[in-house]
């Protein structure tokens, strides 16, 4: 039943700007309206319980929520979001900073940051995937993560051989770490038990790695096959450089590629945009910023790197930019180019063309 009190406090109309500062264990919160700041407090991470504050103290209002970015992901904004509640996302480096709040950084301060830039109309916000592409791209960086696990493994099991002055024989030397190989650092007589516990160790960890990531790149392989992926897999495996597995990571990292108005932003979002600093006439223009989603940065000058090589107008472009510039900076104009026909390839629905000097 309405109170008394609830219909004297009609918000209606009005805006409600929270600012979030979100941790395991306890939410900072900074209120405002379009006219004052109202309120700072904090609260356990319960999205039922602040919902149900703001609907009390300020019923029928326009809420509009926002939080960093960060391990939390985008759990809050849908839950929020369910409830009928806007909530966005936001890049910690996109939110407006003076010097002052730079110098004292606290869950306060970066709170009261982010509903200031809120009502103030000054943020930019986080696309938000639906559920199922989140995971979709979870397991592709799940294969990430346990391939950098191997890496690691492998590392210390030459560091092992090493130390104990134990050479690799010339016909394992090239690298591959076949069932042989493998077998044959099983063979190894440490005449210890402790460095023979030591590499079996290391050896069991890593076959258990790399059944993982049999099991993961199955489980992709069948992703590829659904009505979501299959039409798209298959035209970006008609570029050179792009298999199966490249050609997943971009559908999950970048999804819906209409969600880019302009090709710039798309390079934005892939972080293939240089840093500039200018000043009066003198205009420097540096390496990749450090913005943008990694994942895609690495793995698209990976494929520059090898589509040169096989589509003979990528080659010419990249010929000509070496004559004024280093073929680190030359790569990166022809990951931009071959960004562009990615882009071409998914919004047209065309298959890649090899030689088409644009």
């Amino acid at each position: 039943m309405e109170t008394v009190s609830n219909r004297l406090r009609d918000f209606s109309g009005q805006n409600i700007y929270v600012g979030m500062d979100v941790h395991h264990k306890s939410w900072k919160l900074h209120i405002y309206s379009d006219e004052f700041e109202l309120k700072s407090f904090s609260q356990e991470p319960d999205v039922e319980g602040l919902s149900n504050y703001l609907k009390k103290h300020y019923p029928k209002a326009n809420y509009q929520l926002a939080y960093e970015a960060g391990f939390c992901g985008f759990w809050i904004q849908r839950a929020f979001a369910s409830k009928g509640i806007n909530c966005n996302v936001v890049h910690a480096a996109d939110v407006p900073t003076n010097n002052k709040e730079q110098l004292r950084k606290t869950d306060k301060v970066d709170s009261k940051k982010i509903a200031k830039g809120l009502k103030n109309g000054e943020l930019n916000f986080i696309h938000v995937p639906d559920i199922d592409l989140e995971l979709d791209r979870q397991l592709l960086r799940s294969r990430e993560q346990l391939t950098k696990d191997s890496t690691r493994i492998k590392n210390r099991i030459k560091s092992i051989l090493k130390l104990q002055g134990i050479v690799i024989p010339e016909k394992y030397s090239e690298g591959k770490w076949s069932k042989v190989f493998i077998k044959w650092l099983n063979e190894i007589d440490f005449k210890n038990v402790s460095g023979k516990l030591s590499m079996q160790t290391q050896i069991n960890e890593l076959v258990f790695l790399e059944e993982q990531k049999k099991k993961i790149d199955t489980a992709i392989k069948e992703l590829s096959k659904t009505e979501r992926y299959n039409t798209n897999v298959a035209l970006l495996q008609t570029i050179p450089s792009i298999g199966l597995l490249t050609a997943m990571i971009l559908l999950t990292e970048i999804g819906d590629i209409n969600r880019f108005k302009r090709f710039d932003e798309l390079c934005s979002y892939c972080g293939i945009v240089p840093n500039c600093h200018s000043s009066g006439e003198i205009e420097n223009t540096g390496g990749l910023s450090r913005r943008g989603n990694g994942i895609i940065k690495n793995i698209l000058i990976e494929c520059a790197w090898v589509a040169v090589k096989k589509d003979p107008a990528l080659l010419l472009y990249y010929k000509q930019q070496i004559t004024h510039m280093k073929g680190q900076k030359a790569i990166i104009k022809v990951t931009r180019k071959l960004l562009s026909r990615i882009r071409y390839v998914l919004m047209n629905k065309k298959e890649y063309v090899l030689g088409i000097i644009e």
